[in-house]
């Protein structure tokens, strides 16, 4: 009898999560697709030329951690100078890399030292050396040398160095798209009812396409499996997540491979916060913190546009790493911004996106894990309730597959990035079989990162190996 009842209520509870995450990803991808019309009809008639001609456009400061990327380095920065922005300044921060990526950059771009003196607004560690090129042509690339801090560190110190009111932080292994800064400085000068403070946009997946001088020059899917997978998820939380958590003032991550800032309020926050592995989701969380507090009126701008695109993980061991990172990364934010927790007083931070950030983005993976591991058990007493099993399986089954092929859908018909038909049914056919192979890993790898935050108190950033963009591009 007890164990009759434990068993109801247990399926009450697994039903109820799976009904509340279907009705919360269902809403976001509605709204995201009213947005996305919204957008595709403004662009057309936005004029992101005027921007280039215009003597207001103000200085953006890009501002990219380097470590070990000697694979990557020149060509990353030879797209950055190729920019479309009328005033921008690049600062390479290298932090303190084994490798030769500082020597492959002094030589490609005959840099010396120069004399500096740093006015240390944010704390970080010790500048080494400041570099400079001797040609005019690249006489706005500057690259800092600093004891190794990480990449918040880093960023914190170029941020030292910035002269722009607005600064962009990059992952120095992204391909920008070459009008990307006038699409994210746009909310900044256009929104006349509240202080823009940061601004994100899509970033997307590089493997298999072709890179030529630093530049995009053709998109194709993936040829291998896990990097295709993640074209399906980054579709997924970019185009029906993030896109409507901005349009619910709820939007709390910028992804670190590209996000635009008010270097004024990011300084009035303290920079970075190097002693997390989220800082990117950390910083602007603290930013809307900051203007709440001031109850100042304020916004974070999201704009559905492909604006970056990153090589992503294609081996099991660095993937693993990474999402492991990603979900230690969380843990902290919420844990050191635990205040939010459905406080009133943060508005719809407090109340909805914080909430979910806790429900559906960290606990998740282990409520999945609970919930499977519980009809084993039954399984293995004799007790499984089959029907329900059934049900629920293709019940998920059949949300995921739906989800995953609306964010592609949404992708095809707004920006038509895969051009040929084969493209987006190989897409189509792998949203088909990832929840069988990809997302158990997803959710194992999650499982992973709670067990070294928790238990293991693990805080390291961890390695990110790139192999070049040139590997499986296309000839």
């Amino acid at each position: 009898m007890l164990i009759h009842i434990l068993d109801i209520f247990a399926e009450a509870i697994i039903l109820v999560y799976a009904i509340a995450i279907f009705i919360v990803y269902f809403s976001l991808s509605i709204l995201s697709g009213k947005e996305l019309l919204k957008y595709f009809y403004t662009e057309k008639i936005t004029n992101f030329d005027a921007i280039l001609s215009s003597p207001f456009a103000p200085t953006i400061s890009i501002i990219a951690p380097a470590y070990n990327e000697s694979v990557t380095i020149v060509e990353n920065i030879r797209a950055l100078l190729s920019l479309y922005y009328p005033n921008f300044e690049i600062i390479i921060v290298n932090d303190g890399s084994k490798d030769d990526t500082l020597n492959k950059t002094i030589e490609a771009y005959e840099l010396e030292k120069i004399p500096y003196i740093i006015d240390y607004k944010i704390e970080c560690k010790e500048i080494v050396d400041i570099y400079k090129s001797k040609k005019k042509a690249f006489n706005n690339l500057t690259i800092i040398n600093k004891l190794n801090g990480g990449k918040a560190d880093a960023l914190n110190a170029g941020i030292n160095m910035a002269k722009g009111q607005y600064f962009i932080a990059i992952d120095v292994d992204s391909i920008i798209d070459p009008y990307a800064l006038q699409k994210l400085v746009l909310p900044f000068l256009t929104t006349t009812d509240a202080r823009v403070i940061a601004t994100g946009g899509v970033i997307r997946i590089a493997n298999s396409c072709k890179i030529k001088d630093g530049q995009l020059v053709e998109i194709n899917v993936p040829d291998d499996f896990l990097p295709r997978c993640q074209v399906i998820e980054y579709n997924r939380a970019f185009l029906l997540g993030r896109l409507a958590w901005s349009r619910l003032d709820g939007l709390l991550l910028i992804s670190g491979a590209l996000g635009l800032f008010d270097k004024e309020i990011a300084i009035s926050c303290g920079g970075y916060y190097p002693k997390t592995v989220g800082e990117d989701m950390e910083i602007v969380v603290r930013m809307r913190k900051y203007m709440e507090r001031r109850k100042e009126k304020y916004k974070v701008a999201y704009l559905p546009e492909p604006l970056c695109w990153t090589e992503a993980p294609s081996t099991l061991k660095i993937l693993g790493s990474q999402r492991n990172r990603w979900t230690r990364g969380t843990i902290d934010t919420i844990f050191l911004h635990r205040d939010l927790f459905f406080n009133p007083k943060f508005g719809t931070m407090g109340m909805l996106s914080f909430p979910y950030w806790v429900f559906f983005e960290w606990l998740a993976p282990i409520i999945e894990t609970m919930g499977l591991l519980y009809f084993l058990l039954l399984a293995l007493f004799g007790f499984p309730n089959w029907i329900f099993f059934s049900v629920m399986f293709f019940f998920v089954y059949f949300f995921s597959i739906s989800f995953s092929s609306f964010a592609i859908l949404y992708d095809h018909l707004i920006f038509h990035r895969y051009t040929k038909k084969r493209m987006i049914l190989k897409l189509l056919v792998t949203s088909w079989i990832e929840p069988f192979f990809y997302h158990p890993m997803i959710t194992w790898w999650a499982l992973r990162g709670n067990w070294d935050y928790f238990v293991r108190k693990k805080k390291a950033w961890g390695k990110m190996t790139r192999e070049g963009f040139s590997k499986g591009a296309r000839p």
